[in-house]
């Protein structure tokens, strides 16, 4: 699925999912076998393959729901 990766106004990392009108605050960044893994607040967990720490925001990117 297709979402946005921004900084809020607080300066943390959120993700916006359009097709579920969802923006949510990430609380947690692992690594795994997908790629890196965010977890968001409402407790979804998102792993994008290609994304860095250093990544340019805002962004859109594919991310798969686990």
């Amino acid at each position: 699925m297709k979402v946005m990766l921004r900084r809020n106004g607080e300066g943390h990392l959120s993700v916006y999912v359009p097709k579920k009108d969802l923006e949510e605050e990430v609380v947690n960044q692992t690594t795994g076998p997908e790629g890196k893994i965010l977890t968001l607040a409402n407790g979804w967990q998102l792993a994008f393959k290609n994304l860095d720490d250093d990544t340019q925001l805002p962004l859109t990117l594919d991310a798969k729901r686990l």
